[in-house]
């Protein structure tokens, strides 16, 4: 899948600002489309030193961001005919976070929170440092947010244990995720909640592969979020080929 490909003209406009020569860049695919070996993404016209300088650049954006989509899309196509969404994480370069999330979508995935300000994830830790009670720390955080005027913000917590979940779904979260629950146990852990809190989604997370995909979207939890997609996406094959007319 194509991602980047919108970064190519804005590559080559910033080197206009220092180097001379326009280039003129046509877009033949948009971000999203299916890629097949030999096809032509855009096709760049301009002078040979402003065309070599912008190249490795322009190459880097394109064959990195175009490895996490189709990462992601071959993710979406095997979870097979399911409604569960395929999800990124924070697990992000570090000044890359919104391109990597950009190039999740253009593979047909859905943008996990984008930060620490929109979404809260009550992890192990946090549970630690509040006792222990899955219920508890929601309702603290819940009771944070409503006073810092963010109750709009919705509350996620991890658990390992159904035991757990039932806790967590007194206090009746947005989201719950289990974290490296096997597919049995997802299959439990999805009649508890449509039995205690029907209207919470459930995000499983750990151990998923693309092999692995189909069983745990099978299960019937509604999000599958996946640190793979942004860390460990290999990066596409790209060549950037000089034509003389």
């Amino acid at each position: 899948r194509l991602s980047g490909g919108v970064l190519i003209r804005l590559v080559y406009e910033a080197l206009a600002t220092r180097y001379p020569g326009d280039v003129a860049v046509e877009d033949l695919l948009p971000d999203g489309s299916a890629l097949e070996s030999g096809t032509v993404i855009a096709r760049l016209n301009g002078p040979v030193s402003a065309l070599l300088t912008g190249e490795r650049t322009a190459l880097n954006f394109l064959i990195h961001m175009s490895g996490i989509a189709s990462l992601t899309s071959q993710f979406v196509q095997n979870a097979g005919n399911t409604c569960v969404a395929i999800l990124d994480t924070r697990k992000t370069l570090p000044g890359y976070r919104r391109l990597q999330k950009y190039a999740v979508l253009c593979g047909g995935g859905v943008n996990h929170r984008m930060g620490l300000y929109d979404g809260m994830l009550i992890k192990d830790n946090h549970l630690a440092a509040c006792g222990g009670s899955v219920a508890r720390a929601v309702e603290q955080a819940r009771t944070f947010l409503r006073e810092e005027g963010r109750g709009e913000i919705p509350v996620e917590v991890e658990v390992d244990t159904l035991d757990q979940l039932r806790d967590a779904l007194t206090a009746h979260p947005e989201i719950v995720l289990l974290d490296n629950m096997r597919p049995a146990e997802l299959q439990s852990a999805v009649s508890i909640r449509n039995e205690l809190s029907p209207e919470t989604q459930l995000e499983a997370s750990g151990g998923v592969n693309l092999q692995t995909i189909g069983c745990i979207a099978g299960s019937g939890v509604d999000r599958v979020s996946i640190g793979g997609l942004t860390h460990s996406a290999v990066a596409l094959d790209i060549g950037y080929d000089w034509q003389t007319r």
